[in-house]
């Protein structure tokens, strides 16, 4: 998306009659149009882009070399970051104004929706899609392993320390697994109810 993203700002292609380039992120307000409160709430968001670093270490264990790959893939951390998040965003807000996306449905796919690149949508969404069933699954391999080591040390059920010919602690995978679906039931039906409990 980035790269498609450049490319546009680079030939330039229309976008409804509204300029792009990098200017969109000087113009219009500049910086903190709205004041620095909304940079400082912006990090309750920004926190979600580091979950998941600790699950390097846990995969220390089963890496060939953890000396040489561990550290090398937290220095990657800080670059992902940068490329994936921070340059993404500025992509889009060069292709279109902030105050013009709207906050109707996700930024990147209102974004391509107005340069009149409706087809660029569903590849977004599709890979939003993919990132998302990515970081399920990862979150799957830690649950598992975490729960297997838990009850190497007694801290929980030894029915977790079973595995498969292969390795994998399987109880623990599909107890997660049972647990995540309950939980997207509980948040389809009931989660508007349970929060007005609290609320009231």
């Amino acid at each position: 998306m980035i790269i498609f993203g450049l490319l546009i700002i680079v030939f330039g292609f229309s976008n409804g009659g509204h300029s792009v380039g990098l200017s969109n992120l000087w113009t219009n307000g500049g910086f903190f149009a709205n004041g620095i409160r909304g940079f400082f709430l912006s990090f309750i968001f920004a926190t979600l882009a580091f979950g998941g670093v600790e699950m390097i270490g846990i995969t220390a264990g089963e890496a060939e070399d953890p000396k040489k790959s561990i550290p090398e893939a937290i220095n990657n951390v800080f670059w992902r970051i940068l490329i994936f998040y921070v340059g993404s965003i500025g992509v889009m807000l060069s292709l279109y104004s902030w105050n013009k996306i709207g906050t109707d449905g996700s930024p990147f796919v209102l974004v391509f929706s107005k340069v009149g690149i409706p087809a660029a949508a569903a590849v977004i969404n599709f890979v939003v899609l993919t990132a998302a069933l990515s970081g399920m699954n990862s979150a799957l391999y830690v649950d598992g392993r975490m729960l297997y080591s838990l009850s190497l040390n007694n801290n929980a059920p030894k029915v977790f320390s079973k595995v498969n010919k292969s390795g994998v602690p399987y109880v623990g995978i599909l107890f997660s697994t049972a647990v995540a679906m309950i939980a997207v039931v509980l948040n389809y039906f009931f989660l508007l109810k349970f929060l007005n409990i609290f609320h009231q």
